[in-house]
């Protein structure tokens, strides 16, 4: 690859309207959009990750056709007047499979060495942050090998004493893991394989990125009210029928549970353990402690010197990326 490969990251917390901006932008420099969101890589989690693959169309003025779809989603899109912004790691595995960091990162360099050959420009966009960090900082997974006596060991244990060993092996690192990864066993024990053998910071190689960074910076009672009103909007949208569809086609409700937000607390709901009022509060309390937690990694990764450009309008970003790309 290229060592003067231009690579532009859009990151936020989850609720900040990262997609929408990484569209406009996309659009508007010639770029294609590489995901790098844990959970919209599987297939048939849509609504609860929030793909909103519609976004993706930008649609002419002119009238639009209610039967036309979107990756069988329906979309009131006029395919024939419309813009289709390319886009990756969407939909590339069965959720019932385990897909971990290093398949993420291996896709996401040849996604961004594909798009960046066709001469256009890539845009990483989403609010994972190791899936961001390991591209950006270009982690060198592979070197770090299997340990299967540790592994043989902490099978016998629950993913409350993996997360502890976890936290006193590296507890920055432990903080930030993704909401999901907390419950999951098999990646909290490769975490902690990973760790046991040096801190996970320190492997890494040189970048093959000119990379910019632009970080969406809502406020706060902004991004709570925008949190809650999505959460209806997706309930709305038929997002228990969607959790409620994975299960009967053989997702465990244990693996909906690894999932975490949306599956975890609706998948509750469906078992009874939960009435719908109290599982729509308690979902959005946890969502809007996510996005918080989101926001503190982000904040983290700056103090170990990766420069964030926080924005809050698409204007300030086209000025940036202009400025990147001359």
């Amino acid at each position: 690859m290229k060592k003067n490969t231009k690579l532009i990251v859009i990151l936020g917390p989850t609720g900040s309207g990262k997609t929408s901006m990484a569209v406009q932008l996309a659009k508007e420099f010639n770029g294609e959009i590489i995901s790098a969101d844990s959970r919209q890589v599987y297939r048939g989690m849509d609504i609860g990750t929030g793909k909103d693959l519609k976004e993706y169309v930008i649609e002419s003025k002119v009238k639009s056709t209610p039967s036309a779809t979107i990756e069988g989603r329906k979309s009131k899109v006029d395919f024939q007047n419309s813009q289709i912004i390319p886009y990756h790691l969407i939909d590339v595995v069965e959720p019932q499979k385990e897909f971990n960091l290093a398949q993420y990162k291996k896709l996401a360099d040849k996604a961004i060495k594909e798009v960046a050959d066709r001469g256009k420009l890539p845009l990483l966009v989403g609010g994972s942050g190791l899936y961001l960090q390991s591209v950006v900082d270009n982690f060198q997974l592979s070197k770090i090998k299997v340990n299967q006596e540790l592994r043989d060991h902490l099978e016998t244990l629950e993913a409350d004493k993996l997360y502890k060993i976890l936290e006193d092996l590296n507890p920055a690192f432990a903080e930030k893991i993704q909401d999901s990864d907390r419950k999951n066993k098999r990646r909290l024990i490769r975490y902690i394989e990973i760790n046991h053998q040096g801190k996970f910071e320190g492997r890494t190689g040189e970048s093959p990125y000119e990379v910019l960074i632009l970080g969406l910076d809502v406020v706060r009672e902004e991004l709570n009210k925008r949190i809650k009103n999505r959460l209806l909007a997706r309930l709305d949208e038929g997002m228990i029928e969607e959790v409620e569809k994975l299960h009967k086609e053989g997702v465990s409700w244990k693996r909906l549970e690894d999932f975490g937000l949306e599956y975890r607390f609706v998948g509750r709901y469906l078992q009874n353990k939960y009435p719908y009022d109290e599982m729509v509060e308690k979902l959005n309390i946890a969502i809007r402690q996510f996005a918080k937690r989101q926001v503190t990694w982000f904040k983290r990764w700056e103090k170990q010197g990766r420069v964030i450009n926080w924005i809050s309008s698409k204007e300030e970003a086209k000025k940036l990326i202009k400025e990147f790309l001359k």
